[in-house]
């Protein structure tokens, strides 16, 4: 399957890998179930480094997650094309305010504002804090329009999020920057859960 091909659909599924002991490992999948992308995320490391791959054989890197600072409560992370080296975006996460519902900031390559993901609802943010078993959902937007939804199915076993970009119908949010936003989302803040 061409990288084009592997953006190109509306929705996909990022399923955690269970009973592995240290890092995290994430599997992304089309719509009809077929994996596209395979993403590992390193244990023990003070800097974030996780990259994306078009298999679990990691022979063919597309994309970069790159944290800028060593563990950091408000983190940035810039997102790269590991074919050019282009820097696509950053997200960053909003520090104290995600204490009571998680958000985080969309920046275009030139770390300007242009968008938000944020959990659906103050009062089911603080629930979650002391409820483990209510999944949790995000809405992402550019400007005010929504484009896209991150969805953690219920399992308290296996983590799953389902990434629906549906609603983008002007194309303004880069499904490359929203996968990692997607990976993201279920290694930092699935990691708050655990």
């Amino acid at each position: 399957m061409t990288t084009s091909a592997i953006f190109s659909h509306d929705t996909y599924m990022i399923r955690k890998k269970v009973m592995k002991l240290f890092g995290g490992a994430f599997h992304i999948y089309d719509p009809s179930g077929n994996l596209v992308l395979f993403s590992e995320l390193k244990a023990f490391k003070l800097k974030e480094d996780i990259r994306i791959y078009t298999g679990e054989d990691k022979q063919t890197e597309v994309l970069k997650i790159a944290a800028r600072q060593i563990i950091d409560f408000a983190a940035t992370y810039d997102i790269y094309d590991s074919k050019t080296e282009k820097k696509l975006g950053a997200l960053k996460r909003k520090g104290l305010k995600s204490i009571l519902k998680d958000e985080w900031i969309i920046l275009d390559a030139e770390d300007k504002e242009v968008g938000l993901i944020k959990e659906d609802s103050t009062l089911m943010a603080l629930l979650r804090r002391f409820i483990n078993l209510i999944p949790q959902t995000f809405y992402a937007f550019i400007g005010e329009k929504q484009v896209a939804s991150y969805k953690q199915n219920f399992n308290p076993f296996v983590l799953k999020i389902t990434i629906d970009f549906s609603s983008d119908t002007e194309k303004q949010y880069d499904k490359r920057l929203g996968l990692a936003a997607g990976i993201l989302l279920s290694a930092i803040e699935g990691r708050q859960k655990s």
